[in-house]
């Protein structure tokens, strides 16, 4: 599952966050679905930081990569 994540963060999701001076960095997938990603650039602080993780992250993962249980920010 780690190699369809980091695809649609590559292909997708990192490009769509650095047209706004943003980028993801993959830290995990657990055993049990969970993402953990950390979000930095523009992105890391932004108060609009958890929708993105939300909205833009979560979405594309969980349409793209079945298995995804969920997104978590990671420190």
């Amino acid at each position: 599952m780690r190699e369809q994540v980091e695809k649609v963060i590559r292909g997708e999701i990192a490009p769509m966050l650095a047209m706004h001076g943003g980028s993801v960095e993959l830290v995990e997938v657990t055993d049990e679905g969970v993402v953990r990603v950390r979000l930095a650039g523009a992105c890391a602080g932004c108060p609009g930081a958890r929708a993105t993780l939300a909205h833009v992250v979560e979405t594309a993962l969980r349409d793209k990569v079945p298995g995804v249980k969920g997104i978590e920010a990671a420190e």
